[in-house]
């Protein structure tokens, strides 16, 4: 029953020699030992053998801490990639098999062959046979796409067969075990088929070719993917018949994932066409790779010129192409690019490949994503059903967004689709944001969790599209959205655009507008009248960096929302014009409201009297709920924060002992000014409720302030 947590926290400061990043928000210190501890073994930044502890021949560092990782990060060159995979860490990659769940890549470098060929080893073991759920990818800024399409193709459970580390010829023992179980399974089924083959062929019955193609299937491992949009556009011939199609031009023998059912293992009956399209392809495409080379399959088909393939395409091939890669019908996107390109050029071959277990995160940041990389990535989107949340930072999408919506919208047309939680931030916005946001929902009704964030508007105004007719016409279908946050690159609100977004929302729960400017002192009120009217479940409600200060009739509305549980002002410049009352008002508004849990004001000029009159909201008298306050960043000084703590005890005992406030974040303050008066403040409020704030440096702060006016 005794915590281990301070012994851990001292190995921590005896092997580690550092302090730990964020040490207040760690909540287990052996987790956190122990999976650091691994990752420094791993990469050479601990010597082992400078500790005596550790230097014994017969203790293993990586052995002894793997079972205790649950996320590892992967450098430069690789190299940890290399060692995992190794014949000694055989075990060490067993373990990692079962406790890892997150693996993060950070700036990656080019590397040779055989590195890929032992990061094709460990994400297949870790991911396909393994319990990784995330793959994050960070600051890459010239990306080598062998890397990157490699990576992000396993991601969503694709592998190859026919190449050097196929699971045919691969040291994977459980794909040999899973291989020959199939196998003999089929051959069982294969003998079933022929009886009843016989017995029907006796008694004159014939069989309709759905009947056949389900008898076939009975003995797969999981039902082929198909993409819905080659569906909708021929649903009387299965994808499997165009995938067996010959061709004499290289790019149409390659098919698209959009017109190709994916399988776990492929069907018995196909074996020879299949057998024969390979042999052919491999003859027509000598020119650019070894047919045994391990990316074969990633560059064949994006290397390809694609001017004419269409034409020679048959034409439901073509249908099903075009259908995928362009947007659908009345979609806001339509009229910004994207697919354009048609014909196979640019998508991924999956021909050969089999499909394993995927990931359910894919997370992208500082990753720039070309054309052809986009094109890739959204032909796996269409089928990756496992995948729950995609997160795509600082990508330079531009006009390309809407090749990955395209994949996305596939995506949601199939049956086992779990997606439900879209990110997208950049540098610069493409299109408006509102139109952006009405374009995803129109075609993603599914999602919960809806991000959209801009830094600036686009570098030449001019190449910017003009708001497209369609997206003030188009009527987005009622979604399931539950958090939805915007950030405006210093766009106008304009409430109309919202509207629509808020009343087919009408499960939302969150909304964030951030640095969003309003043209003219109405608008705010007709949001609150749209958010009134449209979303009777929302709980959230942020506002950062928006102009507030002339709107406190507005803020008091907001304050006294019967149905808000946490309110957000942050940096809207609150006080900036303000009087007393106001103050007074909003003290008195909080009182009264029972229903509100969090009030978050950080950025508003505080100071240390409009601080100290805030603690009159737990008074004697006060029916609030209110159990979190934050007030970072408001100009606060030691005295300031000791005066609060007196009236907030004062207020704690008239009420018997007992506050409902639980929670207080002071970060970014001016605390430093006087070590002694923060000190005690900060130890009789730890008394009362959990504080939270940092060691910063105010005086540095204002000189930055200072250079940058």
């Amino acid at each position: 029953g005794l915590s281990t947590q301070p012994i851990w926290r001292k190995l921590w400061d005896d092997v580690m020699k550092t302090r730990p990043p964020n040490s207040e928000s760690i909540t287990c210190w052996r987790k956190k030992f122990l999976e650091t501890f691994f990752s420094n073994v791993l990469h050479g930044v601990l010597d082992v053998s400078s500790d005596w502890r550790l230097n014994d021949r017969h203790f293993s560092p990586l052995l002894h801490s793997s079972p205790h990782v649950s996320q590892l990060t992967l450098c430069n060159m690789l190299q940890g990639a290399v060692e995992l995979t190794a014949e000694h860490n055989h075990k060490v990659l067993e373990n990692l098999a079962g406790s890892l769940r997150i693996l993060k890549f950070q700036h990656l470098l080019s590397c040779d062959q055989s590195v890929r060929r032992s990061l094709v080893l460990l994400l297949h073991r870790l991911i396909h046979h393994g319990s990784v759920s995330q793959v994050s990818m960070y600051s890459w800024p010239v990306p080598d796409t062998v890397l990157l399409v490699l990576i992000l193709t396993m991601s969503a459970g694709f592998w190859r067969s026919g190449n050097a580390l196929s699971y045919h010829s691969s040291p994977c023992g459980l794909c040999r075990e899973e291989d020959k179980g199939q196998s003999q399974e089929s051959a069982q089924e294969g003998a079933e088929r022929g009886c009843n083959a016989e017995r029907e062929g006796s008694s004159g019955e014939k069989r309709t070719p759905k009947e056949a193609d389900a008898a076939m299937n009975s003995g797969a491992r999981s039902p082929p993917l198909r993409n819905p949009a080659c569906e909708e556009t021929s649903s009387e011939v299965p994808c499997g018949h165009t995938s067996i199609r010959e061709s004499s031009s290289p790019g149409s023998s390659s098919e698209q994932l959009s017109c190709h059912p994916i399988r776990r293992k492929t069907r018995r009956r196909l074996k020879p066409a299949v057998g024969r399209k390979r042999r052919c392809l491999r003859r027509s495409r000598g020119r650019y790779a070894d047919p045994e080379d391990l990316y074969d399959f990633v560059f064949a088909v994006a290397r390809e010129d694609n001017s004419g393939l269409l034409d020679k395409t048959s034409t439901t091939e073509g249908e099903n192409t075009e259908n995928w890669t362009s947007s659908s019908p009345g979609c806001p996107c339509a009229g910004h690019g994207g697919c354009k390109k048609r014909g196979p050029a640019g998508i991924l071959s999956l021909k050969a490949a089999h499909r394993f277990r995927s990931v359910s995160t894919l997370e992208l940041f500082s990753v720039p994503l070309t054309g052809e990389t986009c094109r890739t990535l959204s032909n796996l989107l269409s089928s990756w059903v496992s995948l729950e949340n995609l997160i795509l930072s600082y990508n330079g999408l531009n006009a390309n967004i809407s090749c990955i919506l395209s994949g996305l919208r596939a995506l949601s047309r199939h049956p086992e689709c779990r997606f439900r939680v879209l990110r997208l931030s950049d540098m610069f916005s493409h299109m408006p944001c509102m139109e952006l946001v009405r374009c995803i929902l129109s075609a993603l009704p599914q999602l919960r969790t809806l991000s959209v964030s801009f830094d600036l508007k686009n570098q030449l105004e001019g190449s910017r599209p003009e708001a497209n007719p369609s997206c003030s016409k188009a009527e987005i279908p009622e979604s399931c959205l539950e958090v939805l946050e915007i950030r405006f690159p210093r766009e106008p609100l304009h409430t109309a655009f919202l509207l629509p977004v808020l009343k087919a929302s009408k499960s939302l729960q969150q909304l964030s507008l951030d640095s969003a400017t309003l043209p003219c002192p109405q608008e705010l009120g007709l949001l609150l009248e749209v958010l009134r009217e449209h979303t009777l479940n929302l709980k959230k409600l942020s506002f950062h960096d928006v102009n507030l200060a002339e709107h406190q009739k507005e803020v008091l509305l907001l304050l006294q929302d019967p149905g808000l549980q946490e309110i957000t002002f942050s940096f809207c410049r609150l006080f900036e014009s303000s009087t007393a009352e106001f103050l007074s008002e909003i003290i008195n508004t909080v009182k009264r409201n029972s229903v509100l849990k969090s009030l978050k004001l950080p950025g508003n000029r505080l100071g240390n009297q409009r601080l100290v009159a805030l603690a009159d909201i737990f008074s004697e008298d006060s029916s609030s709920s209110l159990c979190q306050l934050d007030v970072s960043s408001n100009c606060i000084k030691p005295d300031g924060l000791l005066e609060f703590t007196k009236k907030l005890e004062g207020h704690m005992q008239q009420r018997g002992g007992q506050l409902p406030f639980t929670h207080l974040r002071l970060f970014q303050n001016w605390l430093d000014q006087d070590a002694d008066t923060a000190q005690e403040a900060l130890r009789r409020l730890k008394a009362m409720c959990s504080v939270v704030n940092d060691a910063w440096d105010s005086s540095q702060a204002f000189a930055d302030y200072i250079s940058v006016m």
